[in-house]
C-alpha cells in the first residue's frame, strides 16, 4: 500500500504548497488581526503549516475556511494567556507594526482593520467578541466555524459579533477615519515642524485634546503614563526632538495607513501612528519597544 501512495506524494506536496502560498495571508492576517503581534502571527503561521502539512486535506471543501479557522483556534488559545500577560506590561501597550507597502516583507489582506487605532478598538472587546469579529465580518466565516472556534452555539457566536459590531461601530463614530490625502498632508505637516522643533508648528497640527502614548515595554526609556493636551504633547515632542535626534523620518505605510518612522544610529527607533480628525491630530501613538521594531 505504501508502495501505491509514493508515486502520489510529491504531486500533493507541490499543490499543498502553491494553496499553501494562496492562502498563507489570509492565515497570517487573521492571527495578526486577532493578536496584534507580528511574532506571534508569524508562530501562529507556522503552526497552521506544520499541521496543514500533517493532515490528508483531500475532503476539506474550503481549504481557506479550513486554514483560518485553524489559525484562529490557536490565536483565541494565545489570545486568552496574553490578557493574563498585558497586566504585567511595562507602561501602555501598543500592536506591533506590520509594514503593508509595496516594499512589505510580510503579505497581508489589508484593510481598515489591521491600523493601529482599529487594532486598539478590537483590542477593547473581549477574546470572544474579537474572535466572532474577525472571522465573520472581516473573514466572512459562516457561524457554524465560528461557534466551533469559540465552543459556544451559534446563535451564540452570532450574538458575539453583533455585540462587537456595535461596539466597533460606536468607536469609529465617535472617531472618524482622516481620508489619505488628508493624513498625507498633516503627516508632511508634521514632519517638518518636528524636524525642526518648531513649537508653534506642532501646536497647530495638535488637537487641544490630543494624546500622546509611548510605548516602551519597559526595554527602553519612556513615558509610563499617557501625555493630554496638545500644548503639552507639543512640548513634549520638541524635548524629545531635541535629545533623541533622528538621523532620518521617512513616510512609509503601516497597517494600511501612512505613519513616521524614525531612524537613529542606522535603525529604526520609533514607529509613529497618527489619529487624525477634522485636520487635527488627536492621538500620537509611539513604539519605541526594541522587540516590536526588530523585525522592521
Amino acid at each position: 500500500m505504501g508502495n501505491e501512495n509514493t508515486p502520489g506524494r510529491p504531486e500533493r506536496e507541490d499543490t499543498l504548497g502553491a494553496e499553501w502560498e494562496r492562502h498563507r495571508p489570509a492565515v497570517f492576517g487573521v492571527a495578526y488581526r486577532l493578536l496584534g503581534s507580528v511574532a506571534d502571527a508569524e508562530d501562529v503561521t507556522q503552526d497552521v503549516w506544520l499541521r496543514a502539512a500533517g493532515t490528508d486535506l483531500r475532503d476539506i471543501d474550503d481549504l481557506r475556511a479550513w486554514l483560518v479557522t485553524v489559525a484562529a483556534r490557536r490565536s483565541y488559545d494565545i489570545l486568552k494567556s496574553a490578557r493574563f500577560r498585558r497586566e504585567t506590561y511595562v507602561g501602555p501597550w501598543l500592536p506591533e507594526p506590520l509594514l503593508t507597502g509595496p516594499d512589505a516583507s510580510e503579505p497581508v489582506l489589508v484593510d481598515e482593520s489591521v491600523g493601529s487605532a482599529m487594532l486598539l478598538i478590537m483590542d477593547e472587546l473581549s477574546p470572544p467578541e474579537r474572535v466572532a469579529f474577525v472571522l465573520h465580518d472581516v473573514f466572512g466565516l459562516e457561524f457554524g466555524r465560528i461557534a466551533d472556534v469559540l465552543g459556544v452555539s451559534v446563535p451564540g457566536a452570532r450574538q458575539l459579533a453583533s455585540r462587537a459590531r456595535r461596539r466597533v461601530a460606536d468607536a469609529k463614530q465617535s472617531s472618524p477615519q482622516a481620508s489619505k490625502a488628508e493624513r498625507e498632508r498633516v503627516l508632511a505637516a508634521f514632519r517638518a515642524a518636528y524636524e525642526a522643533g518648531d513649537l508653534a508648528g506642532l501646536v497647530r497640527l495638535l488637537h487641544p485634546d490630543a494624546v500622546y502614548v509611548t510605548d516602551g515595554g519597559g526595554g527602553v526609556a519612556a513615558m509610563r503614563k499617557p501625555v493630554h493636551g496638545g500644548e503639552r504633547v507639543a512640548e513634549v515632542m520638541v524635548r524629545v526632538g531635541r535629545q533623541w535626534r533622528p538621523d532620518r523620518i521617512d513616510l512609509v505605510e503601516v497597517g494600511g495607513e501612512l505613519a513616521l518612522v524614525c531612524h537613529r544610529e542606522g535603525r529604526v527607533y520609533s514607529v509613529d501612528t497618527l489619529q487624525i480628525t477634522d485636520g487635527l491630530i488627536t492621538a500620537y501613538r509611539r513604539i519605541i519597544n526594541p522587540d516590536k521594531l526588530s523585525h522592521l
